[in-house]
């Protein structure tokens, strides 16, 4: 969850920022599209005037019908349950997330990339934002974003932010429906930066480093692993699909394209839980943020208890697979609380045992 992050800025927290920063590079998807581009579009699109129409084409009517249609889908999804959300609680999330993206674009319209720096050669390390661009944009949504975030407090039900987050992964999608490719490479990662910012604490860990040595094992560690969480969340997810080929949830089987984006999200988000806790010292975070919101999901959607508990046991193998043999000792009592706490509220909840054990892989 995103709470305010007043820290100092130390070295360690500021290295981290930057490591954070780099989630918001050009990813594979807008590579693609990207490497198929000329120069000219990508320099047309990133200049002010060019920001400024892509601003235009999502202007308040359009922003508005998204994010109803959003609201429409996230319904669907969920609306099978009882009571989901209030009516009246349901719109006044809707126009949040209305105020998040019109602040968004906003600032979209502030942020040009030096024209310099676009050569054929730079698109696959060209960076979206400078560490000043990034804390430009957290000091621009922050406020708005956890306003949004509390509408699952006022409504007393953790379910409130499951309906949010797919509300933005929708929105998200509709939005970048109307762009062009040039403008969908551009404006994709403030997209994810929304996404992530409602449910993954990545800023939270950032500011967690204050309380650290700069010389820290732990700091090291986190260091060392927060640029491969991409890459830790599609091997696990690869693994995942392997072993369960058959899984099927309300929206369909794990090959789906929608539930492969929200799986990656979520494995990214149990490694910022797992980083937040290791930093603070305290499986806390898990325990009563992680957790209430898996449980949420899991009855929800339909998705097995077992997935759940299997995704626990495949992260802790694939990040200590990654790790230097005398970081494990730092890291293994987190990991053994993730895969205990997710154990023991199946035992608490009743839901049926693990069928396919991962060690068997």
């Amino acid at each position: 969850m995103l709470k305010t992050s007043q820290a100092r800025k130390t070295y360690a927290v500021e290295n981290l920022l930057k490591l954070w920063l780099q989630r918001f590079t050009l990813n594979k998807f807008s590579l693609s599209i990207a490497n198929s581009l000329s120069d000219d579009d990508l320099l047309q699109a990133n200049s002010l005037k060019g920001r400024a129409i892509t601003a235009a084409k999502l202007k308040d009517t359009v922003l508005d019908v998204n994010c109803q249609l959003a609201w429409i889908q996230t319904k669907d999804l969920y609306g099978y349950i009882p009571n989901i959300l209030d009516l009246n609680e349901a719109r006044r999330i809707t126009q949040f997330a209305f105020r998040v993206y019109r602040k968004l674009l906003e600032v979209y319209q502030q942020h040009s990339i030096d024209e310099s720096v676009h050569t054929a050669e730079q698109k696959i390390s060209l960076p979206i934002w400078s560490l000043a661009e990034l804390e430009q944009l957290l000091y621009e949504l922050e406020p708005i974003l956890i306003v949004f975030q509390e509408q699952h407090v006022i409504s007393k039900d953790w379910r409130a932010l499951g309906f949010m987050t797919s509300q933005l992964n929708f929105s998200n999608q509709l939005i970048l429906k109307r762009l062009a490719p040039a403008e969908k490479v551009l404006l994709t990662p403030y997209l994810k930066f929304v996404e992530e910012q409602v449910a993954m604490p990545w800023q939270r860990v950032c500011h967690s480093a204050a309380k650290h040595e700069q010389d820290s094992p732990m700091i090291a560690l986190v260091e060392q692993m927060l640029p491969e969480s991409e890459n830790v969340a599609r091997s696990v997810y690869r693994r995942l699909t392997e072993l369960l080929p058959n899984h099927q949830s309300r929206r369909g089987g794990l090959t789906n394209p929608g539930i492969t984006h929200s799986c990656l999200r979520d494995l990214n988000m149990f490694q910022a839980y797992l980083w937040l806790c290791l930093l603070e010292k305290s499986v806390a975070p898990i325990k009563h943020e992680l957790l209430p919101l898996c449980v949420m999901v899991v009855q929800g959607v339909e998705i097995p208890w077992e997935l759940t508990e299997q995704w626990c046991q495949i992260l802790g193998e694939e990040i200590t697979n990654r790790i230097h043999p005398e970081q494990r000792d730092l890291l293994e009592p987190y990991t053994q609380a993730l895969r205990q706490i997710f154990f023991e509220e199946r035992e608490r909840l009743s839901f049926p045992s693990v069928v396919e054990p991962v060690s068997e892989l």
